[in-house]
Order: C-alpha cells, then sequence, then structure tokens
C-alpha cells in the first residue's frame, strides 16, 4: 500500500490492528457526531491564496515556554499508545525528540514514565487526569518532577466516560470482551507477534508503578471508571497548581469562560479540544470552537488546539485561527500502528512538507505570521 498521508496510515492500521484496539482509537461517543465534525469543519476554513510574495525561505519553529520547537507540532497524550507497537510511547518519544518537538505521555501508557523518559533524548511532557484518588495523583506528580518533567498537561474534560458505543461492539468492553481480543490477536499474526509478544508487559506501567502490581486492561477500564470525579471544580485543583512549578497546560477547554477561568487558576496554557470527539457527542468541534477562544485568551495564554487534524494544511488552519500550536493524535497512532518509529517519522515529514507548501500559497515566511490575515 502506497502511503502518503495520514488518511493512508488510518487505512493501514484498520487493516493490521484487531478490531478491538482500531475502533478504541477511531471512534468517538455517541452517534460520532462531533468526531466527524472536528475534521469536516476544520477542512471548510477557507483560506486566501496569495502570489508572487517571495517565500523560498520558511521558519517552521515556534517557541513555547522558553523552548524552541522545530515544527508548532507536538505529540499528543495517547492512552494505551504502547498496545499499537511495541513499546509504542518509548518509539514516538524518540521520533518526537529527533524533530525536537514535544512528546505528551498519557497518565494510561502502557510504558511507565520512568522507562519512556530515560529513552528520550529530549525532556518529555507528561498528562495527568482528575481523579479521585489523590494519593495516585500525588504519586505521580512526584515521580514526573523526579525524572526531570517540566511541563504537565492537566485534562479536565473527562469527569465521566463518554458514551463509546463502539467499545461495546468491538470487544474493547463487555462480558465477553476478554475472550473477543485474544481471537482478534490471533486473527492478526502481525500485530500479535510485534506488540502481542515482542511488546510485554501490557500493563499500564504508571498505574502499576503506583499499586505495586500488574495493572491490564481489565483492571484499567475498572480502575479509571471508579476513579472519574465529577463532584471537581476549580478551587479542588488549586493544590496541584501549588505543588507544580513548571507550566502547566489545561486540556479539554470549548468556551472562552473556561479559557479565562483557566487563566485565573494560573494555567500557563490551554487546549481547545473535545478530546477528539469521545466525550459529549454534539459539542462543539475545535475549529468552531477555537476563534472566540483565542479573542479571550490571546497572549495570556499559550494556546493549543487538536481534534480532527489530518494534514499539514489543517495545522496551518488552526493556527490561523488563533493556536500557538497543535496536538496530533490519532493521526501519529495510526502512523506507529503501521510502521513504529519510521511511520511517525515518516508523518511528521508528511505534515511538514504540507505545512510548507501551504505556507507558500498563502505568502508567509514563517509560523508566526500566520494568523487571521490568512483567512478568506
Amino acid at each position: 500500500m502506497i502511503i502518503s498521508s495520514a488518511t493512508d496510515y488510518r487505512e493501514a492500521a484498520r487493516r493490521k490492528l484487531p478490531p478491538f484496539l482500531f475502533h478504541y482509537l477511531d471512534g468517538g461517543s455517541g452517534t460520532e457526531s462531533t468526531l466527524r465534525a472536528n475534521v469536516d469543519d476544520l477542512q471548510e476554513v477557507a483560506l486566501r491564496q496569495r502570489v508572487l510574495k517571495g517565500s523560498e525561505s520558511l521558519d517552521l519553529g515556534t517557541e513555547w515556554f522558553g523552548v524552541k520547537q522545530d515544527l508548532p507540532i507536538a505529540l499528543a497524550p495517547i492512552g494505551l499508545a504502547g498496545m499499537y507497537a511495541r513499546r509504542g510511547e518509548v518509539q514516538a518519544a524518540h521520533v518526537a525528540a529527533e524533530r525536537n518537538i514535544p512528546f505528551i505521555q498519557s497518565t494510561v501508557s502502557v510504558c511507565p514514565l520512568q522507562e519512556v523518559a530515560a529513552q528520550s533524548a529530549r525532556p518529555i511532557w507528561c498528562q495527568l487526569y482528575v481523579l479521585k484518588d489523590r494519593g495516585f495523583m500525588r504519586d505521580y506528580l512526584r515521580r514526573a518532577r523526579e525524572l526531570g518533567i517540566k511541563t504537565l498537561v492537566f485534562t479536565v474534560d473527562m469527569p465521566v466516560p463518554g458514551a463509546r458505543y463502539r467499545d461495546a461492539h468491538s470487544g474493547m468492553s463487555g462480558r465477553s470482551g476478554p475472550l473477543r481480543r485474544v481471537f482478534q490477536a490471533m486473527t492478526h499474526p502481525r500485530w500479535a507477534f510485534d506488540v502481542g509478544v515482542f511488546g510485554r508487559p501490557h500493563d499500564l506501567g504508571n498505574i502499576s508503578a503506583y499499586r505495586g502490581n500488574p495493572t491490564g486492561l481489565v483492571d484499567y477500564m475498572g480502575w479509571l471508571a471508579a476513579n472519574f470525579d465529577p463532584g471537581i471544580d476549580w478551587a479542588d485543583l488549586q493544590w496541584i497548581r501549588d505543588e507544580w512549578n513548571g507550566p502547566m497546560v489545561i486540556k479539554g477547554i470549548l468556551d472562552a469562560d473556561d479559557a479565562r477561568d483557566a487563566k485565573a487558576f494560573g494555567a500557563d496554557g490551554i487546549v481547545v479540544s473535545n478530546h477528539g470527539g469521545r466525550q459529549l457527542d454534539g459539542a462543539l468541534s475545535t475549529a468552531r470552537a477555537l476563534p472566540s477562544i483565542a479573542a479571550a485568551v490571546k497572549g495570556d495564554l499559550t494556546i493549543f488546539a487538536d481534534s480532527g487534524i489530518r494534514t499539514g494544511l489543517d495545522v496551518v488552519r488552526l493556527l490561523a485561527l488563533g493556536a500557538d500550536g497543535v496536538l496530533i493524535g490519532r493521526a501519529f497512532i495510526y502512523a506507529l500502528a503501521v510502521g513504529g518509529a519510521a511511520g511517525v517519522r515518516n508523518l511528521l515529514a508528511i505534515l511538514e512538507k504540507d505545512m510548507r507548501t501551504s505556507m507558500v500559497l498563502t505568502g508567509v515566511k514563517s509560523v508566526r505570521e500566520i494568523d487571521g490575515r490568512i483567512l478568506a
């Protein structure tokens, strides 16, 4: 199969992965209307095509929290990434370090923080959920600090799990889930050998490090369900801001008032995100939510955006709508599943090439010049 885009990687991943893993990654909540809108609304953002602007030399670099980045892209925190390729978080972090961009490790990663941080040539970022188990949260923050991690991405849009119907149909959840997952692994031998046999251990590394015993997929679903905290509010989280002395990015903002609250809380940045369409079905797409949020806090907070990004042109669109950077999620996991580190490396090269083409055709010479002036 010829690979020339994230869409090609998605199709290749669909063929290679057991269905329970593919649909866990690919799916959204409810009828998946927000999942679709993330892509469709972003593709409808029109740009001004300009000519004869002398854009031969381009600068795709940027700076976040005093650290220079070679691209305005970070690899988003994706749960269970290590189930998509052998020690997947380690492979992705290695490529991110090569490209001088951040890799953000999920709380519910397969590889523990210490394994990924030790093998990355560049400091990683880490992500944390709001959980009832404050002991776990404190332990996680302590381990992150001891590993020299400076930037925390704090996800606030999962007080309850979204209604993800695909998981029940695919075998990711349900009473017959374990048996179905074993059968699916047997019928997908490339994945079974790469990850199933040689990618062990398959436990949730960060949770296992805290609990002192392996935490598998069944335990993971139960532990998460027991730890969602719908009663949390900003005041309950002040201890985290007090305890974490590095940059803190609040992930899951879709409303300008919430962005202002994040600023008042003391956040350094936000991620405009609907969790990839996996939480409130019918919520605004990122492309539609971003402009009003940027109007409210641009310049006060570093604004990231995710959800629906499939091309380098999409990256440019989100920057033009007001983002300072983007988080790539599903797209890089599709590539990781298909080709491991080489797949992620190739995807980033494709995105960079797309960005360069888009910048020349919109007449901008640097990421700093990408703003609302290039919107049609």
